[in-house]
């Protein structure tokens, strides 16, 4: 999903504007220092507000309750700040998420902050069906909960029958998993050991065409049709180095827990 100009996300809130006009937002009112020697000149609530969209993944409005109304409130001052680091801040009002993205430009060579993962193609695959659970979860207006058996059962679809190294399928799959984990893209729930909560923010890394494009081409590859650029490993299923779905986002963002203290 593309966030531009056009998007309807606004760049500016008349909650949280610098100083204009000689008022001070709630942004930037006048505090003590916060610790030593600080020169900052954003609100303490602010910062958390800013570390937490750096940290990553994203800044979630039921898992980070009291941020939330902070972001949307100061949006304007926390979009400048990013942007002076060569990021974007991306906001779906609706569904109560914002991340941040590299900034996208021809003109300019921009340093990338944003460590990016690429995909293999059983971590495509896993990222597609976890995009599904989440769409069918919330049209049902529920969380979109998900259990390691399921996982382990839907990617075992995608396992070549003539494949004699199942141990090694396994690991792969378990890798993939662990890499889900890892991005924040799996959630952990808490006093649960295997079930997971789908990140919201998945929704927009995958538009609607790019899920009925990958749905089509999984669907393939579990009826046995490998496509022809694409080359299968000794465990059964597409070379790790092989990315069938050359288009698929990567995952960008940091370690994120999955419930906050504050």
């Amino acid at each position: 999903m593309n966030w531009g100009p056009d998007s309807g996300i606004p760049n500016s809130s008349s909650d949280a504007t610098e100083i204009t006009n000689g008022s001070v937002s709630a942004a930037t009112e006048a505090t003590s220092d916060l610790f030593p020697g600080d020169t900052g000149e954003l609100a303490f609530e602010t910062r958390r507000v800013l570390v937490q969209l750096l940290l990553g993944p994203s800044v979630d409005g039921r898992r980070h309750g009291r941020l939330w109304p902070i972001l949307l409130r100061d949006e304007a001052v926390v979009r400048r700040r990013l942007h002076e680091l060569f990021l974007d801040l991306v906001i779906d009002r609706d569904h109560q998420v914002a991340f941040t993205r590299q900034v996208q430009t021809e003109e300019i060579e921009t340093p990338v902050l944003l460590r990016r993962s690429p995909l293999s193609f059983l971590d495509s695959v896993l990222l597609l069906f976890l995009r599904q659970r989440l769409t069918q979860a919330e049209a049902q207006g529920d969380r979109a909960v998900v259990s390691v058996d399921e996982i382990i059962e839907h990617m075992s679809l995608f396992e070549r029958q003539s494949n004699t190294d199942k141990a090694g399928f396994e690991r792969r799959m378990r890798h993939s998993i662990d890499k889900m984990k890892h991005d924040s893209v799996l959630q952990k729930i808490r006093n649960s050991e295997d079930r997971f909560e789908v990140s919201p923010t998945l929704r927009l890394l995958f538009s609607a065409e790019e899920v009925i494009a990958l749905t089509q081409i999984y669907r393939s590859l579990a009826g046995g049709a490998l496509p022809s650029n694409s080359s299968a490993g000794t465990d059964g299923s597409a070379n790790e180095d092989s990315d069938l779905a050359a288009d698929t986002p990567e995952v960008e963002g940091g370690d994120d827990e999955a419930e906050e203290s504050v």
